[in-house]
This record gives structure tokens, sequence and C-alpha cells, in this order.
């Protein structure tokens, strides 16, 4: 039996074609963020504002830093009363190496119904999706219900200084009255098994821990027994670090999502028995497992080492650097696991740090972006999970702002979207591009 064509409401053919154009050419203009400020959003920036005011909107274009450039405009809605949603998206991306690439990283080339390039999945996809909604919008003379705060920003791909932090500690003013927020990592097709395909919202993100390990010997010649090497000191500490098992602690998110995948698979888990092993059942439900793994604990990886600068010389002091993440209420955990795993002899700090995020899956917004995906994919299911990592969502939360991952692809089998992220030969299919037009239009006119 064929399967029904998807609604297809009433998005013009322009405004599918023009998520590609912006992808694509989004694309070739090469933000790369290699952190410690080097890196230049400005152009990215004046493309989209360019596009937004040829609509009639009046985008401000805001820096900290110059050339670290953001925008923020508004959408009135037809309803005063109701609060404001924030749309938001970062415009920089991260480092890629040419040589890697089957096709060059800042091409944007549009080949066998893909658009290749850095940023095609994080997250200039998404950024060219809202500039053709919006552009549709001005057209067809289209408001939404409530107020639009379109905001791209600068610097996610780092700190967030220049970027979302900025605007959130500096510009909260603009984003008056919003409650809610979307951006990306949310809504792409994860085909958990033949006929499952999953369409994972994210409804929370693990804090971030980076933390800088430092150990304080005595320097000396290589040749002599030093026991205050603050090389050995580090690299024990390392070890203990990369080498713990971290408890399992079940936020609401992510037993929502077990309990939602096990379903799918016909396993009705009780989460609170004695004796609860949740490894073994992330092991029964077999590829989704990769949606939620990531976020039952804390973790902390060892990712850099510093130390010395000759051979026969022990340094007087060593440095190392760990990604550490915690999942919502984990924190204190962390500080005091870390303490003792680092011992007397290591001091550490917080090299960046930012808060856990929860946000309600029993919410009218999670029902009403549940409801978008299954009008365009009603054989899709609608599943929360908890991201790994991060998202500006961290800095717009100061605000008062509720966050979900929401940037809808119907993808293909196969094509493995989270590899993608900050991978080679990232790319999007333009299908999937023209699917998150249809959704993000529906949505944002009825949330």
């Amino acid at each position: 039996m064929a399967e029904a064509p998807a609604p297809q409401d009433s998005v013009d053919g322009l405004a599918l074609d023009e998520s590609v154009t912006f992808t694509s050419e989004l694309i070739r203009i090469d933000t790369t963020n290699r952190g410690d400020g080097d890196c230049r959003e400005r152009p990215a920036a004046e493309y989209v504002a360019e596009r937004l005011a040829a609509t009639g909107l009046e985008p401000a274009l805001l820096e900290r830093t110059p050339g670290r450039t953001n925008v923020v405009a508004r959408i009135p809605g037809t309803d005063p009363s109701a609060p404001a949603l924030l749309v938001h998206g970062h415009l920089d991306v991260v480092p890629a190496e040419a040589a890697d690439w089957t096709v060059h990283p800042f091409s944007g080339e549009v080949r066998d119904g893909t658009v290749w390039g850095r940023g095609a999945i994080d997250m200039k996809n998404m950024d060219a999706m809202v500039l053709a909604v919006v552009r549709y919008w001005a057209r067809a003379g289209i408001r939404p219900r409530r107020d639009i705060v379109i905001a791209y920003t600068a610097d996610e791909e780092a700190s967030a200084d220049d970027g979302s932090g900025f605007l959130a500690d500096q510009h909260a003013a603009l984003f008056e009255g919003c409650t809610e927020g979307i951006s990306e990592s949310g809504a792409f097709t994860f085909h958990a098994g033949p006929h499952m395909p999953l369409y994972p919202i994210a409804a929370g993100e693990r804090g971030t821990g980076w933390l800088k390990l430092t150990a304080h010997g005595k320097a000396g010649h290589g040749s002599k027994v030093n026991r205050a090497n603050a090389v050995s000191a580090v690299a024990a500490a390392v070890a203990r670090i990369g080498q713990h098992e971290w408890p399992v602690r079940l936020t609401p998110t992510v037993r929502a999502a077990l309990t939602e995948i096990a379903a799918l698979h016909g396993i009705h888990p009780d989460l609170d028995a004695p004796g609860f092993d949740v490894d073994e059942l992330l092991g029964k439900i077999g590829p989704a497992a990769a949606l939620v793994a990531p976020t039952v604990r804390n973790s902390s990886n060892p990712t850099m080492l510093e130390a010395g600068y000759k051979v026969n010389v022990i340094p007087g002091h060593a440095t190392a650097y760990i990604d550490g993440r915690t999942v919502p209420g984990g924190e204190e955990e962390f500080r005091t696991t870390l303490d003792r795993l680092t011992g007397p002899t290591v001091d550490w700090e917080f090299h960046h740090q930012e808060v856990a995020l929860q946000a309600p899956v029993d919410s009218p917004t999670y029902a009403k972006l549940r409801a978008a995906i299954e009008r365009f994919d009603p054989e899709g299911h609608v599943v929360p999970y908890c991201m790994s990592g991060g998202t500006d969502a961290k800095q717009f939360s100061r605000l008062g702002i509720t966050g979900y991952g929401f940037s809808p692809l119907k993808l293909p089998v196969g094509f493995d979207y989270q590899a993608l992220f900050h991978g080679v030969d990232e790319r999007v299919p333009v299908d999937a591009l023209h699917f998150g037009v249809r959704v993000l239009d529906h949505y944002l006119r009825t949330a």
C-alpha cells in the first residue's frame, strides 16, 4: 500500500528553494571558530540580516567584540497576550580540514540531492530554514499567533561569551516575554530499526564542566630521583578520572526517554524496581540506546596534557584538561568526586562551566512540537531525549527561557546524523530541508 503524501500546508516552492540556497551560501561564508576569539561571524550575520530586512523586519546587529556579530529580530504576533517564542541558531562552525573531505568543506556544493559542507548539519541548515520561513510569511502576509524572536548568534562553538552569553547579559530586553525557545539537535529522523523512525526532541542538556588540572612539583634533572614529579602527579590523576565509573542518575527527561523507547520495543520496565539495571535495558533497545546512554550518568573524559620542555628536565608544573559533563542535579556529586580523584597534590578548576537543563515533556509546547512532526510524518515516533552536550539554550535559560532542541529533518535510512556533527563530509539532503521548512512553518504559525 502506497504511503499517503504528507500534508503540504501552504509553503510555496520559493521557500523550499531558498532553504537550499541559503544553506549552501551560508556554508560558503567561512565562520570557523577555532576558539580563543579566532572567528569572524560578521559576514554571515550581514547575510541573514539583509534577507530579514528585505521582509520589513528591523534586525539588530550586536557585537561585544568587533567581528563577532549577532543578529536579533522580532516578528509581532496576532495575540499580544501570548508569550513570545525564541528561535535561535548559531552562525559559527567548527574547523574542517579540506584534505579529509570528499568536497571542499566550504564549497556549499549541491550534489545528488544533497548540500555538502561544514555547517550543513551544525547548524546553518536550521539558520537557512528559519530564514526561508520568515521570508515566505512576508510574501504571503502571514503572522504567527505569538511574537517570534529570531536570534542568530556568534561563538556557540566555543564559550558563547561573544554570542548568546553576551545577548542574555547585555540585551535581555530584546527577549522580553520569551518563555520558550527552540534550536538545534532535535526532531531529526533516527532509524532505530526496521519501520521504527524516531524523532527525538531534546528536552534537556547535560551541564558543561570543562576542567583544568594543575600539579606543582619540584623541577630538576631527569636523571635524578624526584618524588615530587608534577608530570607523574597529573598523569596519575588523569588516569583515575578516565577510569572512574560514574553511578547512574536518571533524570525525568531520561526516564521518559527510556520508558517511551522501551515501549516501542515491547518492553515496559519498572525503572524504580530494586536492582533495575539501566545498562541491561539499553542493551535491549538496539540502536536507540545511542540516544540515551550518554545521559544516564555524569562523565569525565581526559582530552589534553601539557608539561615540560625538554626530555631530560623534570618540569615544575604540569596541566591537563578534562571534558566533564553533568546530568541535571549531578553537579555536587561531580565536584566532590573530582576532589577525591585529583587527590591532595593536584588542583582543579573549571576552565568553562555551564548549567544542565531540563524541559518538561508534558507541556503544551512539547505537545505542539510532537504534533508538528507527526503531521508531516505520521509513521514517525516522537520521543524525548536529553542532549549529551550543550547549546545556546544554556545561556538563554538565564532569562527564564525553557529550551527545546527542534530543528526538524526527515532523513533516509543509513544517514548517520549524529556522526556528521563536527565530522568529515558533513551534509544534508535537500528533501530533509524541505521537510524542515514545512514543519517549522506549521509549528511557528500555530505555537
